[in-house]
């Protein structure tokens, strides 16, 4: 089976925005941190009004959590006043770790990038469905797909899933397509954001000191 470009579907839908002529589409975007938003965010802000919905229950400890929640909002701030796109707007959850140590419950001992992190992505693109769903958006979708680590063909047909179930249009997209990674990573250095070395749950972070250490 031919893996689909979903940076090709993205374009497709970019197309008919903008060749409808009509006012730009409202997108909720779930971030999971200001690094990974920021090349989607200058992106995406020329065709749609985004909201970014910051929705990681699976971030340890509390204070990383935090941090990276002020980060992301000075990002949006800095590149709202840069003049890029449509104006950006932010929404941010209560701190519930405890739906995601439920959500993985048994898969605690998986390696990065499997079973457990797909669990994750479901819970917090269910999340987003449902802010979308109770907002009036036109489309929800995440930037996890700009990390190299994640599996964007799971995060695409897990919301393709979530899409059906809902009625809420899903974006879909594969955001280190076109050196979108690379692209965060100077965004990063000009408005000078705090990159973590760990994706964000207490596993990820045990397994990458684990392999320090080793």
């Amino acid at each position: 089976m031919n893996k689909i470009n979903y940076q090709k579907q993205l374009d497709q839908t970019i197309e008919q925005i903008t060749g409808a002529g009509r006012e730009a589409p409202k997108l909720l975007l779930h971030s999971c941190c200001a690094p990974c938003s920021s090349y989607v965010l200058e992106y995406l802000s020329e065709y749609f009004l985004i909201t970014v919905l910051y929705y990681n229950p699976n971030i340890f400890p509390k204070e990383e959590y935090q941090y990276r929640i002020e980060e992301q909002k000075r990002l949006i701030q800095a590149m709202n006043e840069s003049g890029i796109g449509n104006k950006i707007s932010f929404l941010s959850t209560d701190y519930e770790p405890e739906r995601f140590y439920e959500t993985v419950k048994g898969h605690e001992q998986d390696r990065e990038g499997g079973q457990r992190c797909f669990l994750c992505y479901e819970l917090r693109l269910r999340e987003a469905a449902k802010y979308a769903a109770e907002g009036g958006y036109d489309y929800f979708t995440t930037t996890l797909s700009i990390s190299p680590l994640k599996n964007a063909e799971k995060l695409n047909e897990t919301g393709r899933r979530i899409s059906e179930e809902t009625g809420i249009a899903y974006l879909y997209s594969d955001f280190k397509k076109r050196n979108g990674y690379k692209r965060s990573v100077e965004l990063s250095e000009r408005y000078q954001l705090y990159r973590q070395d760990y994706c964000g749950c207490i596993y990820s972070r045990n397994e990458r000191y684990s392999a320090i250490k080793g």
